[in-house]
């Protein structure tokens, strides 16, 4: 017995070995000869030949800068933040807790901002970043006309009251015209106001919403169903009156609308 059992080891190892000596070879002739070659990225730091070449590494790093501050550039300088209050507002009005959820209204502020904002994108790309790349300005050119369509955008868009106090905390003097507004009072300034659009449309949104709560918190209250929640109740209500007046039709052409 124990004869059987060590013949029948010794050819189950007999069998691993030559596996294993298959395997290694084969795999050694695959990686002698590969198939598809596979390609070497490094970064190698060289010293400049020319000042054409420091131009163009200051220009990458520049690039690299304002894709690393385009989320930033997103939230300060466009329409994004009132788009994505009033979309929470709304969903919080009607009680669907994370129905739609937050991917889906980021996407939908986030494309609903390059609708309003094609136009002066266009703008910024005629005037500026087509120029520049035809090499007919400098940099320093292209940077100051890419930020006038933005600064007449924000300006359009901003409470006076906002920008004074923002003027009067960095101790600027008072500017006489548009063009004297520091962009650093413009952007905060900007901002604030569209939180306070997007918290003024986001009240007038909940007040329907508010007045089927009551109704059905009175209701249940009346008929002595004090333990159930008016909220379980209210919210296919709210829904229904949601879809029958078409509420995301009308709260996206409101917001767009609003920018015209």
């Amino acid at each position: 017995m124990k004869n059987k059992i060590t013949k029948k080891t010794i050819r189950v190892s007999i069998f691993i070995v030559v596996f294993l000596f298959f395997f290694m070879f084969s795999s050694a002739a695959v990686s002698a000869e590969p198939k598809l070659p596979i390609p070497k990225i490094g970064l190698s730091l060289e010293e400049a030949n020319s000042p054409r070449e420091v131009a163009n590494s200051i220009e990458i790093l520049f690039i690299l800068t304002i894709l690393a501050l385009a989320p930033s550039i997103l939230l300060m300088m466009t329409c994004f933040t009132r788009m994505i209050i009033v979309l929470s507002f709304i969903r919080k009005a009607i009680s669907t807790q994370t129905t739609p959820p937050n991917q889906v209204l980021i996407g939908l502020a986030l494309f609903l901002t390059f609708f309003i904002m094609a136009p002066i994108g266009a703008e910024i790309n005629n005037k500026a970043i087509q120029p520049y790349l035809a090499g007919e300005i400098d940099q320093e050119v292209a940077l100051v006309r890419a930020m006038e369509p933005m600064r007449a955008f924000m300006f359009k868009h901003t409470r006076e009251k906002d920008l004074a106090l923002f003027i009067d905390i960095s101790g600027s003097q008072k500017p006489h015209r548009l063009g004297d507004v520091p962009t650093k009072a413009l952007i905060p300034a900007f901002m604030i106001s569209e939180l306070k659009t997007g918290f003024q449309i986001g009240f007038v949104l909940f007040i329907p919403f508010i007045v089927i709560d009551m109704v059905v918190a009175s209701t249940l209250m009346s008929m002595g169903m004090m333990m159930l929640p008016p909220v379980m109740i209210s919210l296919p209500f709210k829904i229904l009156l949601f879809i029958m007046v078409d509420g995301w039709n009308l709260i996206i052409k409101s917001l767009i609308m609003g920018f015209q």
